[in-house]
């Protein structure tokens, strides 16, 4: 028996029994049955706007978490307002391009890959406003990631401006930066500047041994230039896919789709990063810190990316699993996120809410193709 077909022989046992009138009854039943589901977009609204709660205009910032996780809850809302066209949060943009230079001018610190996330945000905040002050602070910061670039390990840029860590973060989002900056720049010498770039970072980065034998990438080299089989971390499965989808745009070189295609099938298939319910699942859980918290809305955000040039049941079926389960963890009238995407769901902050609603926005971008 079905769900409608139940509650149908349940409203015909209340009318017998005189609990309540026929009329009443069915016209309850009716309210019900005509009542929607909410669409891919109205939910990543809701999640959208609970992350909007945390934003502090004075800082420019969101408060219950830190620097980078800010530049990556900016590119949530960016990324939310190219898919749905909603704009009512349209005023963070510039808010925080000039209020978080207060504590860090040109979006600059001493850690390459936090450098690296702020430039993809302000890619993003580009590409829906036109501005052209968002595009060149992309490129300001892109050129002081550049200067992490030397020959240890035969190239590669630094994690920090110490230099002691050759690691996979900073590096695949040193490619993407070069490849979303080739793709808008109008000037022919700068796009192939930005061009030459990435297509040199990604030759090196596909010759370190970061990407193991599984087609799953580990967190860095170790002190002799090898991978150093540390963690997983979905994260780093997904920035490589946007880098290289966007890379692809340019070049129409099919390895690098067939490289990026490679990851997210071996990172959908993994038992260590997906659980038994099919959701992402971060090696860290229940307890992942500051950071760990965001990373598995960067591998849905990125997978989305990868699914707009290359297509997959796959993708759509893992991304839109993910988004429910998000979705059915969102309880009104605070619609939260937490760290986890099954029970337990674990803390809430603005971590958290981003790396959900990243989910979110992926789906509903999958309705709008």
């Amino acid at each position: 028996m079905g769900a409608s077909e139940l509650r149908r022989v349940v409203v015909s046992a209340l009318i017998v029994c005189g609990l309540v009138s026929g009329s009443s009854a069915w016209g309850q039943e009716a309210d019900r049955s005509q009542k929607k589901a909410p669409s891919a977009q109205e939910k990543a609204a809701f999640g959208i706007k609970t992350l909007q709660s945390w934003f502090e205009p004075k800082t420019g910032l969101y408060r219950t978490t830190g620097w980078w996780n800010s530049a990556n809850a900016i590119t949530t809302l960016a990324d939310y307002s190219r898919v749905t066209g909603d704009d009512q949060f349209a005023d963070a943009f510039p808010i925080a391009f000039s209020a978080a230079q207060k504590t860090s001018a040109g979006f600059l610190n001493d850690y390459y890959d936090d450098e690296g996330w702020w430039a993809l945000a302000w890619v993003d905040v580009y590409d829906i406003t036109h501005e052209r002050r968002y595009l060149d602070m992309a490129a300001s910061i892109f050129a002081d990631m550049s200067g992490g670039w030397d020959e240890t390990c035969s190239g590669g840029i630094w994690w920090s401006k110490e230099r002691k860590y050759k690691n996979a973060i900073a590096n695949e989002l040193f490619l993407s930066v070069a490849a979303h900056l080739a793709a808008r720049s109008t000037d022919e010498k700068e796009k192939a500047r930005y061009l030459d770039w990435a297509q040199r970072e990604w030759k090196w980065f596909a010759n370190t041994g970061m990407i193991n034998s599984d087609h799953q990438i580990n967190d860095g080299l170790d002190e002799k230039c090898v991978n150093n089989h540390k963690t997983t971390w979905t994260y780093n499965q997904g920035v490589v896919l946007g880098g290289l989808a966007e890379l692809y745009g340019q070049t129409h070189e099919t390895k690098l789709l067939d490289e990026a295609k490679a990851i997210a099938s071996a990172t959908l298939a993994s038992a260590v990063l997906v659980d038994k319910q099919g959701l992402l699942h971060e090696p860290c859980e229940p307890d992942c810190g500051a950071d760990g918290t965001q990373f598995k809305g960067i591998f849905m955000r990125n997978l989305g990316y990868l699914y707009g040039v290359a297509p997959s049941e796959s993708y759509r079926e893992f991304i839109l699993k993910n988004a429910e389960s998000v979705w059915e963890g969102m309880k009104a009238p605070e619609h939260e996120i937490g760290a986890s995407w099954s029970v337990p769901r674990g803390a809430v902050n603005a971590s958290t809410q981003s790396c959900g609603a990243d989910a979110m926005v992926a789906a509903a971008a999958l309705k709008e193709r």
